[in-house]
């Protein structure tokens, strides 16, 4: 059974996540310039460097304090931009892991696979349907064949089941055990050693009166029933054979039974010189019973064995050999195309997956840009936020320190901070348009959905192929295409 490998693949790439992060709420927490200018004693350390004049009145550069204010700031600011970087790196990685060009790549390379793998067991099912159709054809032929040469075309072969094959052979030992106890009996009158011996002698003459009997007609008698003639001449033997030995047999346990109780020594010869000279010579009524009793078993196992099975020789099993080819090649269809139900439905299953697999990740993509657009955005905001904390602190510094002073300030007092903005470069190199990416994955799934209908089609094709090779080796009258 074809597995649609790329197909399968396909499919588990688009059910797993592309990525697996955690974004955090507040990305660049504002700095407080209230704490941080009591953290920094601001206002002490610009009293004192005021006091003292410093920095002096033609100072071109930032004093320390100054200095460690904008370290501080600008600290901040390139903490906030490798978060940045890194959440920028993480939006690309989750952007390449969408991965729609090796998708869309795939998809048209499942739209051949996928069939060929279809077809491919339609394929083989076909020729192990072949090998089994020609086995079916061989069997009715066989039995055509055996139908015309016996005159049985307007007879159905009556074959027996497993149970009630059964049945008839637990009756052929329930006869011979209920014979064995009951000849048993009788004979235990006659023998030193009671009923055990009686029992022992009993089953000795019931084994060859009921299995003897049972396989004559079985093997024998049925004969009667065939068209050729030399057969038939050896059903009618065993016929006389039958009729001989359930009278002799059953009229030797009589005569043996009236001799036992009388003889002790020499009991065969004595039985069979009664038997040559006065068969029918029983003295007493029980040997009469014994006789009967024998014959009756005797005529249950002929009876047996003549209905073991259907009466003609041979059809029977004849029968039963097309009947099971049949039988097996009809399971074996109906196996194949149960095979290529669940194939094609898996194969649909799948298909439908990747369909929501990609609009899902069409969203995924268009939430990724979005949050990138929105960090990008508070990054800015988060500079200008940064700025504002650098003046409110140097301001703060810049009038405790003029307001100690007992020189002039220097120039550079009045001049406003202005943090150097860190540019952001975004690589878009992976992105997709809203638009681009729907009008492509609406291609894709026209695509997908074609493919269905192939594979469906080809399932319609594999069961019309399965049903034509009734046709090649079609049946004769034994039966109809299955």
């Amino acid at each position: 059974m074809p597995k649609f490998e790329s197909l399968t693949r396909l499919y588990d790439s688009l059910r797993e996540s592309s990525h697996d992060f955690r974004i955090t709420t507040d990305p660049f927490p504002p700095l407080d310039p209230e704490k941080l200018a009591k953290s920094m004693e601001i206002e002490r350390k610009a009293a004192e460097n005021g006091k003292a004049n410093i920095p002096a009145g033609n100072a071109r550069e930032l004093d320390e304090v100054e200095r460690a204010i904008v370290e501080r700031v600008e600290s901040q600011r390139d903490d906030a931009f490798q978060i940045l970087e890194e959440q920028l790196n993480t939006y690309a990685t989750r952007l390449r892991n969408l991965d729609f060009d090796g998708h869309f790549s795939q998809i048209e390379m499942t739209n051949h696979s996928s069939v060929e793998d279809f077809q491919a067991d339609v394929t083989k099912g076909r020729d192990e349907l072949f090998i089994r159709r020609k086995d079916l054809k061989a069997t009715d032929e066989e039995l055509e064949d055996f139908r015309k040469r016996n005159g049985l075309e307007k007879r159905v072969a009556r074959v027996r089941g497993s149970l009630e094959t059964w049945l008839k052979v637990l009756f052929v030992a329930l006869l011979l055990i209920v014979e064995t106890v009951v000849n048993g009996i009788y004979l235990a009158k006659g023998n030193d050693s009671g009923l055990v011996g009686g029992i022992g002698y009993a089953f000795g003459f019931a084994f060859v009166n009921v299995i003897g009997t049972f396989l004559l007609a079985l093997f024998g008698i049925r004969q009667l029933n065939r068209r050729s003639f030399t057969l038939k001449i050896i059903g009618f033997i065993s016929l006389l054979l039958w009729i001989a030995l359930a009278i002799a047999l059953n009229l030797a346990m009589a005569h043996y039974r009236e001799i036992s109780a009388t003889a002790v020594d020499n009991i065969g010869p004595l039985v069979r010189q009664r038997l040559v000279s006065d068969p029918l010579g029983l003295a007493d009524i029980d040997s009469f019973v014994l006789f009967a009793g024998g014959v009756l078993f005797s005529i249950a196992a002929l009876l047996d064995g003549l209905f073991m099975t259907d009466p003609y020789p041979g059809y029977a099993g004849t029968y039963q050999r097309y009947v099971d080819a049949r039988d097996d090649y009809a399971a074996e269809r109906e196996h194949r195309v149960e095979g290529l139900k669940d194939i094609r439905d898996d194969h649909n299953e799948k298909i439908e997956g990747i369909i929501q697999g990609l609009s899902k990740r069409r969203k995924e993509c268009a939430a990724i840009i979005d949050a990138r657009t929105r960090m990008t955005k508070l990054f800015g905001e988060h500079q200008t936020q940064l700025e504002s904390v650098g003046r409110k602190l140097l301001a703060i510094y810049r009038e405790e320190n003029r307001a100690a002073r007992t020189e002039e300030e220097p120039k550079h007092f009045k001049a406003q901070y202005k943090m150097e903005r860190r540019k952001v470069i975004i690589d878009t190199s992976d992105d997709w348009s809203d638009k681009d990416l729907s009008e492509r994955i609406q291609t894709a799934q026209a695509e997908l959905s074609a493919q269905m209908k192939r594979i469906s089609k080809a399932f319609e094709d594999a069961v019309s192929a399965y049903h034509e090779l009734d046709h090649i080796y079609s049946e004769t009258i034994n039966g109809s295409p299955a």
